[in-house]
């Protein structure tokens, strides 16, 4: 047997199932019908259970059938693809979007579009792992930048400059660290040195930049690719791509991860589309989102722990991986669903409670949640 599948018991996760409870940030333990407080989901504003939404996923089933059935190539583009697409793009001033079935499947083939075994990726520490699979499927050499450090950044580029070409990667808003990227001083780098840049957006459409367009809208023409998923903000499932027309078009086609896969099944798109006319419709959410992740943090400082994060995802950083889980547990037990990120995921010695913060959620459970943490320490 292969000793790479010996897996130390101390890395062993396990996969647990809940049901949906009666609010939407609710969940219910399979096990013991236990309700729990959502705090650890990327459904920031409760889409994935929203009648609207899912009665556009229903009427589209209907009409167009649950799944498509073939790629993008063959016979799986429908025409609800088509108009998501398009409204996409006009909403985030982009030539192009195409879609994919998941986001890592977006990332793999945003980086093999951009990037070759003659390139050199310069990426931020902390980036997503679909993004570090792209590269190595790509054959590019990786090379890592400080996290948000656009100084670093910027040594890294110049070491390279006039060697082989390069593509700088990050992410506007990191998923384990909360924290946002310095985008005006990395375009500002990319743009003065010719460089292509690539932005996972994931996590920062629907919330962050201008009527919860993400941070790259404020740059337009600066950022070659921007990545973004239908399976957080938007409450639905799959991802896409937007660029401008060259960019596009070599990846329909020579992208196997667009070619050769089924194509996002129509339900799903159209509960995306629900989703982003109720976004546009509600510009609002997310700052309301903003203000109430402050007074979480904020709450949270006052216990004399360390918080990280400049938005609606907050790491609690605790250090030790034991210590972690007991907290996770001492959550669980008092009623909230709030996850430690231990390591692969996050370095050694920072392991955390992460929380992320959804629409819905009331002073009335920030003071229940204060309460049960203060009574741990």
């Amino acid at each position: 047997m292969l000793k790479k599948l010996n897996i130390p018991q101390s890395r062993l996760r396990q996969l647990r199932a809940f049901k949906l409870g009666k609010k939407s940030y609710e969940f219910q333990d399979n096990k013991n019908n236990k309700t729990l407080i959502d705090l650890c989901s990327n459904d920031y504003f409760g889409l994935s259970r929203d009648k609207e939404v899912i009665n556009a996923s229903y009427q589209t089933a209907l009409r167009e059938g649950l799944g498509s059935g073939g790629s993008r190539f063959i016979s799986g583009t429908r025409t609800i693809h088509k108009i998501l697409e398009e409204k996409l793009a006009k909403w985030l001033n982009q030539e192009r979007v195409l879609l994919f079935p998941s986001g890592f499947q977006a990332n793999i083939a945003a980086i093999q579009v951009l990037a070759d075994k003659d390139t050199i990726v310069i990426a931020d520490k902390f980036i997503h792992n679909s993004l570090i699979v792209g590269i190595q499927a790509a054959n590019a050499k990786l090379v890592r930048f400080l996290h948000n450090n656009p100084n670093d950044l910027e040594r890294k580029i110049h070491k390279y400059l006039d060697k082989q070409n390069i593509l700088v990667v990050i992410e506007s808003l990191y998923s384990m660290e909360g924290t946002t990227a310095p985008l005006k001083e990395i375009t500002r780098i990319c743009k003065k040195n010719n460089i292509n840049l690539l932005v996972d957006e994931a996590h920062a459409l629907g919330i962050l930049g201008p009527k919860g367009k993400g941070l790259s809208i404020n740059f337009p023409g600066d950022v070659d690719i921007i990545s973004g998923t239908f399976g957080k903000s938007f409450g639905s499932g799959g991802a896409f791509l937007a660029c401008n027309e060259k960019i596009a078009e070599r990846i329909i086609q020579t992208s196997g991860a667009f070619r050769y896969t089924t194509a996002l099944s129509p339900t799903l798109a159209a509960g995306a589309l629900r989703s982003l006319e109720k976004i546009i419709n509600n510009d609002c959410w997310g700052k309301d989102l903003l203000n109430l992740s402050k007074v979480w943090k904020n709450e949270i400082n006052n216990l004399n722990y360390s918080v990280q994060g400049d938005c609606h995802i907050l790491s609690i950083i605790i250090g030790e991986e034991k210590e972690t889980l007991k907290i996770q547990k001492f959550l669980e037990d008092n009623g909230f669903l709030a996850v430690g990120i231990r390591p692969p995921t996050v370095p050694v010695g920072k392991s955390r409670i992460r929380i992320t913060i959804r629409k819905g959620l009331n002073k009335e459970l920030l003071k229940s949640f204060i309460h049960t943490l203060k009574s741990y320490k």
